[in-house]
């Protein structure tokens, strides 16, 4: 099925639809009916679409989907890299009314069978690359009746998927696209899950409404003022909602193009920011900081960028970013679970911690004791509780976690978890962590998912992982191990060895202490507050001290 391009002149104002189409189906439709001929994506490593093209495309795999039996609520999971399959099976699944799971593509192990288990896919999408992290999963049970594979492969497939029917992703888009297969969502459907981390658990997967991943990326597109002369630089994943609703998504909605690379690197971003003309990027944790720490070029401001939404900054460096780079630092504060409920604003100048004002007209956020949820006087510092004034422009539960979703919903309020005051003006200045949850290279890591697996160790009695701030960190945490052992201390980098074939690389610690016992309080929890205190002292191994590089598998 070939749709006729209106290929009209092009319009200087983002999208504005109304509510009841707030949905990225329809967003896709009707830029591909604006502008279908215009630049959308294009990737690094090819792919390239215009945003007719684009719904063409996502037309031909969601009948492909039909075609398999892909129907309304069924999940589809994505572990892929950065990459034109990635986007086309998203908007796919939805014109299915089917619900996307995109996957941490460094998960392996536990870590990633956990999410297998729980999301119960019927489709799995992978890129070849990634098919080995299959290897230690077992998803008996699980029910997954096809897997595409991206890109060249001849080999077998993991014996943990060798049971299902394989197909390439070519022939899903070789599929001639049939109107009937296609499925009109509303902005009230669950579309996507994408998973965070827990605290005293295992991950969650946040239940992600079509208006609440709209919103996402139209409250970047209002936030940067995109239009569509504007070109985005994403260098971040796109399984993450940074990257894909805040960015590739933020693009959709505003009508502009952007350039799509697999991972930050910072030796090549002002090279690429000045190759492809970017206007507009995001950097997150410590991406910013490392950018500032680069060397000094005479081609800092050899570029176009104008804008960077930058999360967090330091007073350090901040000021000197934007006078460096010649471009204005935006902030924010959000989570997947509740979109981004704040934002600051160029005009005003850029403050460490400030997230800004927020949007007042999609959310409630107020900053309450932690303990009792009784409100905090104006500058108190307390936990940040949100709620939604739109609806459907919140996440709407864990997926088969009622206990979870119930824990965060207390008195009627989302408990984000993160401390937080609110000034005299009513910005949102975000403070510290409450939870129990490391921040690592922009990622939230479980410190119960890293004990899971350290404490498989034939050595390990009990294990306790917490974050701590190092020098050089930008902000954020290593994660420190503090190990039970039976007997003698395994040798480091025996023990490192057996984590990285069993772990995320982001999540296997840099720090070990090894003890004979964990202190604990009388109820039997670890005390891990005094781990933290305690930072790296002269009983704690340093894997960096040792040489050891964990290295990029692909």
């Amino acid at each position: 099925m070939n749709k006729p391009l209106m290929n009209k002149p092009l319009m200087n104002k983002p999208l504005d639809l109304p509510f009841e189409r707030w949905t990225l189906v329809d967003a896709v439709q009707q830029q591909a009916a604006d502008r279908g001929d215009q630049p959308f994506l294009s990737f690094a490593e090819g792919g390239d679409f215009t945003f007719g093209e684009f719904d063409e495309a996502t037309d031909r795999v969601a009948t492909a989907l039909a075609d398999l039996g892909v129907d309304e609520g069924d999940r589809v999971l994505g572990l892929l890299t950065n990459s034109r399959a990635f986007m086309v099976l998203m908007i796919a699944a939805h014109k299915r009314r089917a619900i996307f799971v995109p996957i941490n593509t460094e998960l392996k192990g536990s870590f990633l069978e956990h999410q297998v288990h729980n999301s119960e896919p019927r489709v799995v999408v992978v890129d070849a690359e990634l098919l080995d992290q299959f290897e230690l999963v077992d998803t008996s049970g699980v029910g997954i009746e096809t897997v595409v594979v991206v890109g060249g492969f001849d080999g077998d497939l993991p014996a943990s998927l060798s049971g299902a029917r394989r197909l390439s992703s070519a022939e899903l888009e070789a599929v001639e696209a049939r109107a009937e297969a296609l499925v009109a969502p509303s902005p009230t459907d669950v579309c996507t899950i994408m998973y965070t981390s827990g605290t005293t658990g295992p991950s969650k997967g946040v239940l992600m409404p079509q208006a609440h991943c709209y919103l996402f990326g139209l409250g970047t597109t209002q936030a940067m003022s995109l239009t569509p002369s504007d070109h985005y630089y994403l260098c971040m994943p796109m399984f993450h909602a940074n990257g894909l609703f805040m960015q590739a998504f933020a693009c959709l909605v505003a009508g502009c193009s952007a350039t799509v690379v697999k991972r930050f690197s910072v030796s090549n971003w002002l090279d690429d920011v000045i190759a492809c003309g970017a206007t507009a990027t995001n950097a997150l944790g410590v991406m910013p900081e490392f950018i500032y720490r680069s060397p000094a070029s005479a081609r800092d401001r050899d570029h176009r960028l104008t804008r960077v939404m930058a999360i967090p900054v330091a007073e350090e460096w901040a000021d000197a970013f934007e006078s460096r780079f010649g471009v204005d630092i935006i902030q924010g504060y959000g989570m997947t679970e509740i979109n981004m409920v704040a934002y600051s604003t160029p005009a005003e100048p850029v403050e460490a911690g400030c997230a800004g004002y927020v949007l007042s007209d999609h959310f409630e956020l107020i900053i309450a004791d932690p303990e009792t949820d009784a409100p905090m006087p104006v500058g108190g510092i307390g936990e940040i509780l949100v709620r939604p004034r739109t609806p459907f422009c919140f996440n709407v539960g864990y997926f088969k976690m009622p206990d979870k979703t119930v824990e965060a919903w207390r008195n009627l309020w989302f408990h984000t978890g993160d401390a937080g005051r609110l000034d005299d003006r009513g910005r949102l200045h975000f403070v510290d962590r409450i939870k129990d949850r490391i921040r690592r290279r922009g990622e939230n890591i479980s410190s119960y998912e890293v004990e899971q697996v350290l404490n498989s160790h034939p050595s390990v009695l009990e294990s306790a992982a917490v974050g701590i701030r190092v020098e050089g960190a930008g902000g954020e945490e290593e994660i420190k191990a503090v190990l039970a052992i039976d007997g003698d201390a395994p040798d480091l980098v025996a023990l490192l060895d057996w984590c990285v074939e069993r772990m995320p690389r982001y999540t296997v610690p840099r720090y070990f202490e090894f003890v004979a016992e964990l202190d604990k309080t009388a109820s039997g929890k670890i005390r891990k507050q005094a781990l933290r205190d305690a930072g790296v002292s002269s009983g704690t191994l340093d894997r960096e001290a040792v040489g050891y590089v964990i290295a990029r598998s692909r």
